[in-house]
């Protein structure tokens, strides 16, 4: 196995931001920006010390599926993932950066998380025990965990700081947040992103339980202050790290399913005590941070591997 890249470090370029997974620099195309896909995994807003060998690539590599596959529903960000056609300051970084570089368009992110659910799991099952809600919204009586709901739905939640954590909000909360008429069109992009991808995955075997979108505003066409901005779809799309893929042929609601994402991660740290105050590391040695076991690592790695060539039926 190749060693997991947890930094980037591409010393010569302007670090913009560095995220759970990614790392962002600006390009000498003020327009652009270069997205750069570690090997970094995280799970209940930590951040592992140790990563996932070429995770990074296989997030690339789902997203530019997705993008392609779901072009004719939304604009993306999306520009090139050939280093040769980068920016020439980008092209000497090649040998680190083929395979989880994209060059992709600046735009002004909505601070929302779109997520839709299609099955109820995750902090929507949870919610639900409680309250019979997902997100404040009322589901019929009776659903069982993981069960298909009658209809997608979004539910989104605010987009936290680093280090900081997402809260679920209702749909109106998030309308009040961006106001109105932007919430409509996320949503309405957000639903039909879901379902036409829950569709495609069902063919190749594997259920989308949930899944979280980001956006972003571009001006439009048209010149000066007139121009109307135009939605588009930013960061990753459709990826086990921000949704949900359970294998079709096992599915049995009525309790968790085996699933091709983070869960396995999630489902390790909670066995092994973590819980909220315990981010920056185990009981006793805090500070320290997370390390995942090398079977945890390797398991990781193997569900996502397995995605990605269910889905697009090709591997690394």
């Amino acid at each position: 196995m190749t060693e997991a890249l947890i930094d980037s470090n591409l010393s010569d370029l302007q670090l913009l931001s560095k995220g759970k997974v990614r790392d962002i620099y600006s390009t000498s195309d003020p327009n652009l920006l270069l997205f750069v896909a570690s090997d970094r995994i995280s799970a209940y807003d930590v951040i592992l010390r140790n990563g996932v060998p070429d995770k990074g690539k296989v997030l690339t590599k789902i997203s530019l599926f997705w993008f392609d596959q779901l072009k004719h529903v939304i604009p993306t960000h999306f520009v090139t993932a050939d280093v040769d056609a980068m920016p020439e300051e980008v092209r000497k970084y090649k040998a680190v950066l083929d395979g989880r570089a994209m060059l992709v368009r600046k735009a002004k992110v909505i601070p929302l998380e779109a997520i839709v659910r299609g099955y109820i799991t995750g902090s929507g099952w949870a919610e639900y025990k409680k309250s019979g809600t997902v997100h404040g919204i009322p589901l019929p009586e009776g659903l069982v965990e993981s069960q298909k709901l009658p209809e997608p739905l979004f539910t989104p939640s605010t987009k936290a700081e680093q280090g900081a954590h997402d809260e679920n909000i209702s749909p109106q909360k998030a309308a009040e947040l961006i106001g109105p008429e932007l919430c409509a069109k996320v949503e309405q992009a957000a639903l039909r992103l879901y379902k036409e991808a829950a569709d495609y995955a069902l063919t190749k075997g594997l259920i989308l339980a949930d899944t979280k979108f980001e956006f972003g505003l571009v001006p439009g066409p048209g010149d000066g202050a007139a121009a109307a901005e135009e939605l588009i779809l930013v960061d990753e799309a459709l990826t086990p790290d921000s949704s949900r893929y359970w294998p079709a042929a096992e599915y049995a609601p009525g309790g968790g399913q085996s699933s091709f994402d983070k869960q396995f991660l999630r489902d390790w740290l909670t066995r092994t005590g973590f819980r909220k105050g315990l981010e920056n590391g185990p009981e006793g040695k805090e500070g320290e941070g997370w390390v995942m076991e090398d079977a945890v690592v390797e398991g990781t790695r193997k569900r996502y591997v397995e995605a990605l060539e269910m889905l697009t039926g090709e591997g690394l």
